[in-house]
């Protein structure tokens, strides 16, 4: 049997995927908890929360990281990412909630997603994030 080389090899990392090819996008998720980095290159990317992998930031870690098709409307995939998280007990607490750290990134799109894939980007994170 060939040895385990990707990311789930990783301990306590899960990772989920989802596409639509009728939507012409899809996401994928990898659940922590973990420490990571990153660096921006290219134009017309989108992010959020990327300010949270800088090691002077006040959280010490992230819960899950998404990388989303559907340009900027795929970034809503992380909003499921973190509901799922949080309806989970996981993520940085404070005095208010227990607030899920989800940085997300996307390239720009070779063309824009369709109509559904834009209503229904947040869904498909709480998707990838259960199937993780």
């Amino acid at each position: 049997m060939a040895e385990n080389r990707t990311l789930t090899a990783v301990q306590g990392i899960t990772v989920g995927h989802a596409q639509d090819g009728g939507g012409g996008t899809g996401c994928t998720v990898a659940i922590g908890p973990f420490v990571a980095a990153v660096e921006v290159r290219g134009l017309a990317t989108g992010s959020r929360e990327l300010d949270a992998l800088s090691p002077l930031h006040l959280v010490p870690r992230c819960d899950a990281i998404l990388l989303t098709g559907g340009s900027a409307f795929g970034l809503a995939a992380a909003d499921g990412v973190s509901r799922w998280l949080e309806e989970r007990g996981r993520g940085y607490e404070t005095r208010a909630a227990v607030v899920p750290i989800v940085p997300a990134a996307t390239p720009p799109p070779p063309s824009p997603p369709s109509g559904r894939s834009r209503r229904d980007a947040w869904a498909w994170g709480r998707v990838r994030a259960w199937a993780s």
